[in-house]
């Protein structure tokens, strides 16, 4: 008798052990975003989401967690969302507090006359021009070869994680990115106004939109998930739905320019700009605001931007800054099997045709484009007194985004 009792009394305190052990892990890892949304399971074509899918095999602790999460979703699914609801419309137009969209304005026209594409055999071969170069052997670049494990968790940073869509957006600055962080911050519920989710992107205020507190990131996960976090990064990778969105490189870089460089920008004339105006145009005695510089005349010139990019010294110092980093080092499309590829040159269509997929397009609309956005026509005169040499060499520099991207090699600026 005494033997039984003292069986149940270990039976008791072992369960008491096992749930209070339960409790202070699930506290440490967080179950805010632990949940997968299956319906947004990596689609078996570019036409459709699938739901459903049957994961591959998984190594126990990706199976384990694979398990645990499945198994929340069918509570989660369950409790209806405030967000899934008609669109809002809120605000015909926004209020422009930041210089930089004051300048370039929005374009509130609705582009009826442009040709509608066929946005599923884009899709298929925008992906299959991607793959191709990333398994072609014989096309090199730098970080190429290595695994998704050997990404540092500090290059992870712009891949933006919607747990409550099962949706990952790696943004690359100078190609919709404000916008579309937007979005994501709409989708995920990551900000409140006065106790509310915001439902219209453009009501979101643009500081808001680049704090880096706002939106929950691959590198972050480390801090939530601890040594977890590797594993739960290939599951969402696998599961969500992962989109990006591109640009002609050299069009990229003429936007960079003129948005941290013709316009006051503070922080980047400090970092950046002072820098510049010393090394390549001998300028000295500089004047510490970027509004007595400009007073007096002292702007970096689009050739001194051209020349720090290619100065070997600039990647020693440190890496690229985001706006003019190359994609393959923001998104790492070679280790990442990207469900969406985008273009600034398609943005609407491809916008209105992403939000479909993602089943969200009652909730919310892209917003539309600028009316002053950098073309690609503007090429040939930005680049006129640029030495041919120095356009061949910035060609290699961002050729793997050229490719892998499918933008045809700007012959007429690499030849007399």
């Amino acid at each position: 008798m005494t033997k039984a009792r003292l069986l149940r009394l270990s039976v008791v305190l072992v369960s008491i052990f096992m749930i209070l052990l339960i409790i202070v892990y699930w506290d440490n890892v967080g179950t805010a975003h632990f949940y997968l949304h299956t319906s947004f399971s990596r689609p078996r074509s570019p036409g459709a989401i699938a739901a459903g899918e049957d994961w591959e095999a998984l190594p126990d602790v990706d199976e384990f967690l694979a398990k645990l999460l499945s198994s929340s979703l069918k509570q989660n699914s369950s409790v209806p969302r405030k967000t899934e609801q008609l669109l809002v419309q809120g605000s015909n137009k926004p209020v422009l507090s930041n210089l930089e969209e004051n300048v370039r304005g929005y374009d509130w026209s609705t582009h009826k006359d442009r040709n509608s594409l066929d946005q599923e055999k884009l899709q298929v071969e925008r992906q299959r021009t991607l793959r191709e170069f990333c398994a072609n052997s014989s096309f090199t670049f730098p970080t190429k070869e290595r695994s998704f494990d050997d990404i540092p968790n500090y290059e992870l940073n712009h891949l933006i994680v919607d747990d409550r869509h099962g949706v990952i957006y790696c943004y690359v600055p100078k190609v919709a990115c404000t916008n579309w962080k937007r979005v994501m911050i709409v989708l995920s519920e990551s900000l409140l106004d006065q106790g509310v989710p915001y439902r219209n992107p453009l009501d979101i205020p643009r500081e808001h939109v680049h704090n880096t507190s706002t939106h929950l990131t691959f590198n972050k996960f480390w801090r939530r998930y601890g040594k977890f976090s590797r594993h739960l990064m290939k599951i969402k990778l696998k599961k969500y739905t992962k989109f990006l969105f591109v640009r002609d490189p050299f069009v990229r870089l003429i936007s960079a320019f003129r948005s941290k460089f013709e316009l006051e920008n503070e922080d980047f004339y400090r970092r950046f700009a002072i820098p510049m105006l010393k090394l390549y145009s001998n300028h000295t005695n500089l004047p510490t605001s970027v509004s007595e510089a400009f007073g007096a005349g002292l702007k970096v010139s689009f050739s001194d931007f051209i020349q720090y990019l290619l100065d070997p010294r600039t990647e020693k110092m440190a890496p690229f800054n985001e706006h003019w980093r190359q994609v393959y080092r923001l998104c790492h499309p070679c280790q990442i099997d990207y469900d969406f590829i985008g273009k600034l040159e398609t943005l609407d269509e491809d916008a209105a045709y992403l939000l479909q997929l993602l089943k969200v397009d009652r909730l919310l609309r892209f917003p539309p484009s600028y009316r002053n956005r950098t073309a690609s026509s503007w090429e040939d005169n930005w680049f006129a007194k640029i030495p041919l040499a120095w356009r061949q060499q910035l060609y290699k520099l961002y050729e793997a985004d050229f490719v892998l991207f499918g933008y045809p090699k700007p012959e007429n600026l690499l030849k007399d």
